[in-house]
């Protein structure tokens, strides 16, 4: 099998969000799809290991924002590589609240569809969530960030959590053990803190 070949599979860029006992939380995911158009439904696969994904399962809810082509590192690292256990994901940028009191940024955000839980499937590693839209708002008109814009115009890298992570090319330097950035250079400086996930010089190991 070829598995080179599922990287031909067209994906976006989002912030999957939820909210249970006043805790509102988010991560980015690029497995959000449409599965029906009446009643609209949606699908998303998420990581058992986040946070969000425990808030879904006790609230029922969740809602996906699609990121527009304009959305920075900054924005993504604090969704896609920092834990909503360690901080508070929202705090100092511009979000809003759908119908069910779920926060969501709307900054660089191109729409916002808002869902109870109508189903779930178990993927060993992942949770796949069924969702029937109760609110969906058109957000922007920028062009929407593809999986593969993320990766040859951002730069970006997969976390290890993420259905499409693949193993990256060999590099020498320092890897991020949080994100994957890597710092080329012999030498790390011991105050050098990651630009995407923001943790210290610590949590990077020689490669």
């Amino acid at each position: 099998m070829d598995l080179q070949a599922f990287f031909k599979m067209s994906y976006g860029l989002y912030v999957l969000s939820s909210a249970f006992d006043g805790k509102q939380n988010g991560c980015i995911v690029n497995t959000v799809t449409q599965v029906t158009a009446e009643p609209p439904k949606v699908a998303v696969a998420v990581s058992k290991q986040n946070l969000t994904t425990s808030l879904i399962e006790r609230s029922g809810l969740f809602n996906a924002v699609a990121l527009t082509e304009e959305a920075t590192m900054d924005l993504i690292g604090r969704f896609g590589f920092r834990s909503g256990r360690e901080e508070d994901k929202f705090a100092g940028i511009p979000h809003g609240a759908d119908a069910n009191g779920v926060w969501y940024p709307t900054e660089t955000a191109s729409a916002m569809f808002s869902c109870k839980v109508i189903d779930k499937l178990d993927l060993d590693t992942h949770v796949l969530f069924v969702g029937k839209s109760i609110e969906a708002v058109k957000l922007s008109d920028a062009p929407v960030m593809t999986y593969d814009y993320y990766h040859k115009v951002k730069k970006g890298e997969t976390p290890p959590n993420a259905p499409s992570y693949k193993k990256p090319a060999e590099k020498h330097g320092w890897r991020c053990k949080v994100c994957g950035y890597i710092y080329e250079g012999e030498e790390l400086p011991p105050d050098f803190i990651c630009p995407i996930c923001k943790k210290d010089a610590s949590f990077f190991e020689r490669i």
